[in-house]
């Protein structure tokens, strides 16, 4: 039986939104079902899809918190560093 994790930041996908939509989700969970059974050939019955959600503030990247480095990073593309 396939275990697919999917962890996400609890950022809207679309202006205003705070977290992901129900209806989104559930494009996710068949979208992956989908995906497995047209590679691999695994029944969409057997697929489980845990969807993790996690506040940005939970997440670290680079030594540095996500938030943070995404200002730097976004800083650097601007001036092209």
């Amino acid at each position: 039986m396939p275990i697919v994790n999917i962890l996400v930041t609890r950022e809207g996908t679309t202006p205003g939104a705070d977290r992901t939509t129900t209806e989104q989700k559930n494009a996710v969970y068949k979208g992956i079902a989908d995906l497995l059974f047209d590679v691999m050939g695994k029944p969409r019955e057997d697929t489980t899809v845990i969807f993790h959600e996690h506040e940005i503030e939970d997440l670290g990247q680079g030594g540095l918190p996500l938030a943070d480095y995404r200002r730097q990073h976004a800083q650097g593309r601007q001036t092209g560093a």
